[in-house]
């Protein structure tokens, strides 16, 4: 059984979706034994990020995210879910993160993306874009290379190790839209809104032990 975390924010109804799409149990909840106990563990989010780490906090949820990954268990973050790993955020002022990765959260508008003609980029990265992933990457088993995936954000992670980084994207500059750290497999895009591959990502992810 997949414990989703609810802390209040994120789409969490379409990531369970997502899940029994491929014939997986999947619980939304906040109970720190739920998760604990699960077989896997995903971190989805939407929203600011001061405010979800706000929220994890009031559910005494931080310690039992922590605990899910030293368990070792398969722990997928999801967009926000990402972010929140890293050391810190500089989202409406530096705030920090789990600082479960080292590393930093940072806006795209500080790089200042440009299209290939040299026009300014919109702002939130909104839509579908390709994925290069670093091959290996169990949880892109059957998915081919390049393929597009649903994004929706303002800011990105830049990993002190860039050994973690399993996929990059290119929105004007080239970002990390994933890792993959032991147990940790964490994306940027919605696998649960990006078609046939993204639930493809979520059913490696349920197979991993």
């Amino acid at each position: 059984m997949i414990a989703i975390i609810d802390y209040g924010m994120g789409n969490l109804r379409s990531v369970q979706k997502g899940f029994e799409a491929v014939g997986v149990e999947a619980i939304v909840t906040s109970d720190s034994q739920k998760i604990i106990s699960a077989k896997s563990v995903v971190l989805p989010g939407v929203g600011a990020f001061k405010d979800c780490m706000t929220n994890l906090e009031k559910l005494g949820l931080i310690d039992t995210v922590h605990q899910s990954v030293k368990s070792g268990k398969p722990f997928l973050g999801i967009c926000l879910g990402l972010q929140l790993l890293f050391n810190q955020s500089e989202e409406f002022g530096q705030v920090n993160g789990l600082g479960i990765l080292p590393g930093k959260v940072v806006g795209f508008k500080d790089a200042q993306p440009k299209s290939d003609s040299g026009e300014p980029l919109k702002i939130p990265h909104m839509g579908w874009n390709t994925v290069k992933v670093v091959p290996g990457n169990p949880l892109f088993d059957s998915v081919p290379e390049e393929s597009y995936f649903y994004f929706v954000h303002s800011y990105y992670i830049v990993p002190e190790n860039p050994a973690i980084i399993a996929t990059t994207t290119s929105y004007g500059i080239d970002f990390a839209s994933g890792v993959h750290h032991e147990n940790i497999h964490a994306l940027q895009f919605h696998p649960e809104k990006s078609q046939r591959l993204g639930l493809t990502i979520l059913k490696n992810f349920s197979n991993l032990s």
